[in-house]
């Protein structure tokens, strides 16, 4: 029986790779007779010739390929979620367009889901070689963090290559929240996944645009969408400054009535206001946080905009 397989690429500034990406997938057809091919390429506001390299390729397959460009840089969150209200097919991928992604796990994808135990076929990466040390070791740490304090599990590794089926790609759309971390929403949404393992890959061409401050904001991004936990932190911290200022207190007006009232020093006492202070602005600075994202979701703003669609 005949299916159909809807590819979700998000791009930024990635026109040298889009001319390697549209090939190395077509390869995978031979190995997939029976499944039609949908292409949804997502420009995300590029600034080079990102978008010129996209009408190209529709020309070549108008068919087949589609795409999508924003009037400005969304993020690939925006562009994840606009390719998968998009895609038509029975079976949904998500890739990278710099083919970190390995196409050849797509037949075996196909496979594993067309039997039926399973409703997602994810993938994690069995080693970061060529990423740099101080990024993996805060990569192995986010997964951590986040699984210790979040009721969501995001496996170690864990990439958004996956392919989904129509049922679970529904469920994904009906989260309709502004402040989206994919991979905590493939997670929460449930479904039974299985994850395959691949050697981390170098990209092909072009660069990255993910630096470690775009990485570290986004894992805030998702500790915040999936845990309250660091509001605990901030209430407990309040309340355990609060106890310990009584019992000083408390020791104070006692030392004053049995031994009199010695001079204290001024340093300390600007320690101790120092240190409280800082206690009061981390704490502040955690709800901050949080009413930010309450701020963005009750503006109801589109997640993205449309400049042009094929």
């Amino acid at each position: 029986m005949s299916s159909k397989l809807s590819i979700i690429v998000p791009c930024y500034n990635e026109e040298e790779s889009i001319p390697l990406f549209y090939p190395e997938v077509e390869k995978t057809k031979e190995k997939m007779p029976d499944v039609e091919f949908e292409y949804w390429f997502i420009n995300d506001g590029s600034s080079d010739n990102t978008l010129q390299e996209l009408r190209n390729l529709h020309a070549q397959d108008p068919q087949h390929v589609h795409f999508v460009s924003f009037s400005r840089n969304f993020g690939k969150e925006a562009g994840l979620f606009c390719g998968l209200q998009r895609a038509t097919g029975d079976y949904v991928v998500v890739m990278d367009v710099d083919l970190q992604d390995p196409p050849e796990l797509l037949p075996k994808m196909h496979q594993l889901l067309s039997e039926g135990e399973y409703d997602c076929i994810g993938t994690r990466r069995a080693d970061r070689a060529g990423e740099p040390p101080i990024r993996s070791f805060f990569a192995h740490l986010f997964y951590k963090l986040i699984n210790r304090i979040s009721d969501t599990t995001i496996v170690d590794g864990a990439r958004d290559f996956r392919m989904m089926t129509r049922q679970m790609i529904d469920a994904i759309l009906a989260v309709k929240e502004y402040n989206r971390f994919s991979k905590g929403v493939f997670s929460w949404v449930g479904f039974k996944t299985k994850y395959l393992e691949y050697p981390n890959k170098e990209r092909t061409a072009g660069t990255t645009s993910w630096s470690f401050w775009n990485l570290l904001q986004y894992s805030i991004d998702g500790i915040v969408a999936f845990s309250d936990v660091p509001l605990n932190i901030a209430a407990f911290t309040g309340l355990f400054s609060f106890i310990g200022a009584g019992i000083a207190i408390i020791w104070i007006i006692i030392r004053a009535i049995l031994f009199g009232d010695p001079t204290s020093g001024w340093p300390s006492l600007v320690c101790i206001i120092l240190f409280v202070s800082g206690i009061q602005l981390f704490c502040l600075g955690i709800v901050g946080k949080y009413i930010g994202k309450i701020f963005l979701e009750v503006k109801h703003r589109p997640l993205y905009i449309v400049k042009e669609e094929k």
